[in-house]
């Protein structure tokens, strides 16, 4: 629940591993779900492997339960804690602590199918100004004529394509309705969008944020994909914070790849779900 230290558990996680010789930090991916909540949980492991070290070297300084617990064993064990942390310490920058974006690129540049290198396409962090232009322009098109007032106002259209745009997996029902009833013309009003941001994203050359997870998973669609070896080789163990964040893609991208195959953890709090 909020509150209750997630993020600190997650740190110390990661402190406990690298100290006790578990792993060493650049076998961990570590995601969130924002820039801001990426950059806090940097900072947070961080402190905590540097405090952890210097218990190590100073055991009056273990003022709290996992600190008190990486200084308890024999002489050899201590000093080999000690080392493993400041060798992580002194390579932290490496560390692979991303949002899920971020995860997606540095994976699909890995693999060769990344958009964002792709000649002449640069990545957008939003399409809503996009996605804007093409509901004002299909919805003239449309509906412009209409003496009446439509079935679907133009806020019922930005909210429509708003839907459909931001999750893949969106699924209107009915699925074959009447063309001229009003799930008809939604569904109608939702595939052209679609068509026509596929359209417009080719000829400006943009990608959307969304485009790299969709890719991603499209890769681990396969058991025996060469993305899920190529992860799964690089990362033993996963942690994804916020947990309760993830949309189905996400999920979808994160199973394929590593549920039964490495050590995950999953860190959220339903009541923010």
């Amino acid at each position: 629940s909020a509150g209750t230290g997630k993020t600190y558990t997650l740190a110390a996680l990661v402190t406990r591993y690298v100290a006790e010789g578990r792993a060493r930090l650049d076998d961990m991916l570590l995601i969130t779900f924002s820039r801001a909540a990426s950059q806090e949980l940097r900072e947070r492991v961080r402190d905590q492997l540097l405090r952890a070290a210097e218990a190590l070297e100073d055991p009056s300084r273990a003022d709290d339960e996992l600190l008190r617990l990486l200084v308890t064993g024999s002489v050899d064990e201590l000093e080999a804690r000690r080392l493993r942390l400041r060798d992580a310490l002194a390579g932290f920058d490496a560390a692979t602590i991303a949002t899920t974006h971020q995860f997606c690129q540095l994976v699909l540049r890995s693999l060769g199918v990344a958009g964002d290198t792709d000649a002449g396409v640069t990545l957008v962090e939003s399409l809503d100004d996009l996605v804007g232009e093409i509901v004002d322009d299909l919805y003239l098109q449309r509906f412009g004529d209409d003496k009446d007032t439509p079935e679907l106002t133009l806020a019922q259209a930005l909210e429509l394509a708003h839907q459909v745009v931001g999750n893949p997996r969106t699924r209107l029902t009915p699925t074959d309705p009447p063309a001229e009833s009003t799930a008809g013309l939604r569904r109608a009003f939702a595939d052209a969008v679609v068509r026509e941001l596929e359209r417009r994203k080719r000829l400006l050359g943009v990608l959307g944020f969304d485009d790299l997870l969709s890719r991603l998973a499209t890769a681990l669609e396969a058991p025996d994909s060469p993305a899920r070896a190529r992860m799964r080789q690089r990362w033993s163990i996963v942690m994804v914070d916020e947990f309760q964040d993830t949309d189905p893609v996400q999920w979808e991208v994160i199973e394929r790849a590593f549920v039964g195959q490495v050590t995950l953890v999953l860190i959220g709090d339903p009541k923010q779900a």
